[in-house]
């Protein structure tokens, strides 16, 4: 029970929960879901944590880039039932498509210059 309430209070963050709709698209370093979200680095980067610890996040070096994407949920039969349903969830919210749509004009390099 423990590894289901890990899972389940890590998307109980509206925060947490829009990073992961973020990550469905495309993934993405700090600095990038900083500029979206409107909230600090270290909040971002607390928020990760709390993502990848749960299961729902991973996240590759790339030189001087740490990019964030979505887990393919084999460790956890709870976090790929979520980011299942998720995929078709809060499609239509207005906070969710706009933070979706600003992803394309995103330039990491003026953003984490």
């Amino acid at each position: 029970m423990k590894s289901f309430i890990k899972v389940m209070k890590a998307l109980s963050d509206p925060n947490r929960v829009k990073i992961v709709k973020m990550l469905q698209h495309k993934s993405m370093c700090v600095c990038e879901m900083r500029a979206v979200l409107g909230i600090s680095q270290p909040n971002v980067s607390k928020h990760l944590k709390v993502l990848e610890e749960a299961g729902f996040v991973n996240y590759r070096k790339d030189g001087l880039w740490v990019n964030y994407y979505l887990s393919d949920g084999t460790n956890s039969p709870y976090v790929a039932s979520i980011l299942g349903n998720l995929k078709h969830w809060l499609e239509d919210d207005p906070g969710i498509s706009s933070l979706v749509g600003k992803i394309p004009f995103l330039n990491r390099e003026e953003l984490c210059g």
